[in-house]
């Protein structure tokens, strides 16, 4: 018999099976084709992939706009009305200050604007309306990963979010690189703002060649010349950027092609950015990236190349690259090819759910408990510890652990248990499902639609039922005692299905 722990089983296997690509186990329920469990509308793709988590009103404007007209709206972000997120966000000055803005208001190595960017990321992924940008920046910051909290960057983290990643998401990567690469942010967390003439530091050097931009095709000399290159890139006393030449090492260098008589580092360094950022083989890592986070775990090969072709004849712009990757063949055919991360999921489950922050009208309770959710789960916005930035694949996801972790928070969500503090709709089952089908089964299918885009497979559906101890085919009439009390209980069952899981 199909229950409720043979679900939660089932979708464990199914993640595993069916989008990790894992031998199943003998006792694994049978493997599901992810590409079914989700809805081929290209709409619906589109949102799931480019947003984090389609809400109704998303879907409504997407499927009025079309998708060229959805792109267009969304890469203009400037253009979307974001009132509401920017109220919110009021109550974390601190994500978005300056570097003296911070020192002002903090002692020396408060966690506090660490803590009010975290929280600013879980807003903005939750409730800002420019989606499409905030998915691109957080694809940068996993990508020039500083991670936050990090020691010495208490002062900077905040700036670099604001100066070097949201300024640059739409812009060029060629230009995000060289701010980057002078931001004390980044010259404090790999070390650079400590590398002298005498004492070339260099961990800068190798991560700017094989995270940043080309990967693995560098040599020992080439590390040891641009280490020399970016000394004296260096943090003033005040904490902001400063070139100071009496710690820079001269003598020409040559990395990878790129030749430099290396009398000014400053020069130097930002050149030899320019001549990695167009590198083909950075062309190729990126679009790789970009494919990895918006299409499929494995990168389709032909799209890699057109991608890469696409950023390069555009000078590195970002956008071109952007709009032909949403708008290509393996894109519309990856359907069911993405699983959400422990944040993507949370954050698509407020989303889809329609909580909000309203009635808390000062407080950051709820945005704590969320961000802290993230945190146990090991997925809190920019805590990963080393600098390749979080991964983006299902295996790294795919634990017993992360999922129990996943369908406690569903439960949470959904009956209000926890954060308290979010906005509910006054009655969360008829918001779903404004009108009452006649059988528990036809409930359920409408609550799948409604939450995934889809009907869960029948012996899903049976096994969501089994909490209420009902079947699919028993009667559901609207002075039903039970449906009450088991009705946040059917919505976090049907967004614990594998469906969910999809991105």
């Amino acid at each position: 018999m199909t229950t409720r722990r043979t679900l939660l089983a089932g979708a464990a296997a199914a993640t595993a099976v069916t989008t990790l690509g894992l031998a199943a186990p003998a006792t694994a329920a049978p493997a599901l084709d992810p590409a079914r469990l989700v809805a081929a509308d290209p709409i619906a793709h589109l949102l799931r992939r480019a947003t984090f988590g389609p809400s109704p009103a998303a879907l409504a404007e997407a499927a009025k706009l079309g998708v060229d007209g959805w792109l267009d709206r969304q890469l203009d972000p400037a253009s979307i009305d974001d009132a509401a997120c920017d109220a919110l966000l009021a109550r974390l000055p601190l994500a978005g200050a300056s570097i003296a803005a911070v020192r002002r208001s903090e002692p020396v190595h408060s966690f506090e604007a660490f803590r009010q960017l975290g929280r600013a990321a879980v807003a903005r992924a939750a409730w800002s309306n420019r989606q499409l940008f905030e998915s691109v920046v957080h694809f940068w910051a996993n990508h020039l990963h500083v991670t936050a909290p990090s020691s010495g960057g208490w002062d900077s983290r905040a700036d670099y979010d604001v100066q070097v990643l949201r300024k640059h998401a739409f812009g060029t990567f060629a230009d995000m690189l060289k701010a980057s690469l002078r931001h004390p942010a980044m010259l404090t967390y790999l070390d650079n703002r400590s590398s002298t003439k005498d004492h070339a530091n260099e961990n800068h050097a190798r991560e700017l060649m094989e995270l940043h931009t080309v990967g693995l095709i560098y040599s020992e000399d080439d590390v040891q010349a641009a280490a020399r290159l970016l000394t004296g890139l260096t943090v003033a006393g005040d904490g902001t950027y400063k070139y100071d030449p009496a710690r820079h090492a001269g003598g020409a260098v040559t990395v990878l092609g790129f030749h430099d008589p290396n009398t000014n580092g400053e020069t130097g360094s930002l050149a030899l950015a320019d001549h990695l950022a167009r590198h083909p083989a950075t062309a190729r890592r990126i679009a790789e990236k970009l494919c990895v986070r918006f299409v499929a775990d494995e990168a389709p090969p032909a799209l890699v190349e057109r991608l890469a072709k696409v950023y390069l004849a555009g000078g590195t712009a970002i956008t071109p690259v952007l709009r032909a990757l949403f708008t290509s063949a393996e894109f519309a055919a990856a359907i069911g090819a993405k699983t959400r991360t422990p944040f993507e999921d949370m954050i698509a489950t407020v989303r889809t759910l329609g909580l909000g922050l309203g009635p808390e009208k000062s407080g950051l309770k709820a945005l704590d408990a969320l961000y802290n959710a993230m945190v146990d789960v090991g997925n809190a916005p920019f805590r990963w510890d080393t600098p390749d930035g979080f991964p983006d694949v299902a295996t790294a996801w795919a634990s017993p652990s992360v999922f129990l972790m996943r369908c406690n928070l569903h439960l949470n969500l959904a009956t209000g248990w926890y954060p308290s503090q979010l906005t509910r709709p006054a009655d969360l089952l008829k918001s779903l499902v404004p009108v009452l089908p006649g059988t528990y089964g036809t409930l359920v299918d409408a609550l799948a639609v409604r939450l995934t885009g889809a009907k869960l497979p029948a012996a899903h559906t049976a096994a969501v039922l089994s909490v209420a101890g009902k079947l699919p085919t028993s009667p559901l009439r609207e002075n039903d005692k039970s449906l009450a009390g088991s009705a946040p209980y059917l919505i976090a069952l049907v967004l614990d299905s594998p469906t969910f899981q999809l991105r």
